[in-house]
């Protein structure tokens, strides 16, 4: 042990990669013109939003896209982004962002429901519906099972080691049915709104073709930086340090075994 933390102290924090930094940035220019594209589109051609009106059920894609495509995919890039800092700041920043966007996409489910009630309308039987919900409860189940592994103290280190690639995967796939999602609701929106004149090439129907280029373009961006091998957060002596002393408290394991 005495030997790790004299390497730890001693050590210099790892180098970032020289491209990282801008396809970062440039993943980040991405998603907030994603955002604020998003908002344009319901301000020029759906009348803005608002709570107590017609315009409720604009909360819904504007949540949704800044929910659980943007901040889902920033808290993704956590781990890419904070490679020299503690690694359990690091697990509550990517916590924190998981709860913001799953409290945002809640904000955005209620708005729908309680649009479609008041307007006699049904729900839950369209494609987008279906997917929506899916990936609202794989993403707060995602969420709850990552913070027993992860944050909660307890869970053994081993059982910590073996579900790691499954949380790494899910959250991948996650992220990325909620970008397809989104692009079935805004296909939904189109059709639903503008008929025929979608083939017409319609201003709102261009602008609403670019806003779904921008959210493949996001997900690939970010899908990107997550599977470059050489650019993941390298394993530091402290963290080390704290697995051995973890694994030796919780399974009796003796570092020098290992």
């Amino acid at each position: 042990m005495s030997s790790v933390c004299l390497s730890m102290e001693g050590g210099a924090a790892a180098s970032t990669p020289a491209a990282l930094p801008y396809y970062v940035a440039f993943s980040q220019l991405l998603g907030l013109t994603l955002v604020a594209m998003t908002g344009a589109w319901l301000g020029l051609y759906r009348g803005g939003i608002a709570w107590e009106s017609d315009l409720q059920f604009n909360a819904h894609p504007l949540c949704m896209v800044i929910g659980l495509v943007f901040l889902q995919g920033d808290a993704l890039l956590v781990y890419r982004v904070f490679r020299n800092e503690a690694k359990r700041t690091t697990k509550v920043l990517h916590g924190l962002l998981h709860i913001f966007a799953l409290v945002i996409a809640l904000v955005g489910l209620v708005a729908v429901f309680d649009y479609h009630r008041k307007k006699g309308y049904a729900d839950l039987y369209s494609l987008h519906s279906w997917c929506g919900i899916l990936v609202f409860v794989l993403c707060f189940v995602q969420w709850l099972v990552g913070f027993s592994f992860f944050l909660f103290p307890g869970a053994p280190f081993s059982l910590r080691s073996r579900y790691r690639p499954q949380h790494i995967f899910f959250g991948a796939t996650i992220f990325l049915l909620s970008v397809g999602t989104a692009l079935l609701g805004l296909k939904e929106a189109l059709l639903f709104n503008l008929g025929d004149k979608y083939s017409a090439f319609e201003p709102e129907g261009v602008l609403a073709n670019v806003l779904g280029l921008l959210l493949a373009c996001f997900g690939g961006a970010v899908l990107y930086i997550l599977t470059r091998a050489d650019w993941k957060r390298p394993s530091q002596a402290e963290e080390q340090a704290l697995s051995m002393d973890f694994k030796t408290l919780t399974e009796g394991d003796s570092p020098g075994s290992q």
